[in-house]
């Protein structure tokens, strides 16, 4: 088992979770349950070693249902392991964190509420994201940020509706082609993607191709480790996953 890097966003948030929590939050798997504090796989199956920190223009801000942060199978984390600018809040009704508050009025940032087009008023739906182009001036482009609503399909409703601070932000609604691969929690229908899959969706829009090629490829790791380790079959190292995402993490920048 490598050893662990420092805590990000994710990682944080984890931690003052279980702070709060009156009784410890049990997560199967593992000899008496333990986990990588890393990756949260069991040790046998441990990625730490295997993490790509990548730097990106975009950045990403998950808002996270209550117990997101504590599940082992959350793939926000995933996001937090590879772009470097990503930001975490546990989502409350009646509470916002000052500090959420304050990323999204910071002025270097442009806010993209990821959310699916068929819920929101029309005119707030856009379906792409400003690049910077040649001959615009660079202080008059802003950078990308993705607020991600990481939780359950009925949670991340209830979420959206109860979040009026969000309100004034354009709506991305993605358009994806493929079907999702995650196979660690099934939503009903179809087209619903992990978390983890739309933030590789929302990277590609934003032109960062290899920070998008390295999560997407990262999750199949992640979830080739992870369900190897819940029938207790060792990883295949040489995994065509494995493959991939060595060669997206050395490859070209997008």
């Amino acid at each position: 088992m490598a050893t662990p890097a420092a805590p990000h966003a994710v990682s944080r948030l984890r931690t003052e979770r279980l702070a709060r929590s009156a009784k410890p939050f049990l997560a199967r798997g593992g000899p008496k349950g333990e986990r990588c504090a890393g990756c949260r796989l069991v040790p046998s199956h441990c990625i730490c070693a295997l993490r790509p920190v990548l730097p990106t223009r975009a950045g990403m801000c998950l808002l996270m249902a209550d117990i997101e942060p504590l599940k082992p199978s959350n793939t926000g984390w995933l996001i937090a392991d590879v772009v470097a600018d990503t930001h975490a809040f546990g989502w409350a009704r009646t509470e916002v964190h000052p500090d959420l508050l304050a990323l999204l009025a910071d002025p270097q940032w442009q806010p993209y509420v990821v959310f699916p087009g068929e819920f929101v008023a029309p005119e707030r739906v856009v379906t792409q994201v400003a690049v910077p182009r040649a001959g615009v001036e660079p202080e008059r482009w802003k950078r990308p940020l993705f607020v991600l609503l990481d939780a359950t399909w009925p949670e991340a409703r209830k979420m959206f509706r109860k979040s009026p601070y969000l309100d004034r932000f354009p709506v991305l609604s993605l358009q994806p082609e493929q079907l999702s691969r995650y196979h660690l929690r099934r939503s009903t229908r179809t087209d619903h993607f992990c978390t983890s899959e739309v933030g590789a969706l929302c990277l590609a829009l934003a032109g960062e191709l290899q920070a998008a090629q390295t999560l997407e490829a990262y999750l199949d790791v992640f979830t080739h480790h992870y369900l190897q380790a819940k029938h207790q079959l060792p990883p295949d190292w040489a995994s065509e996953a494995h493959q991939a995402l060595r060669n997206a993490s050395i490859g070209g920048a997008g």
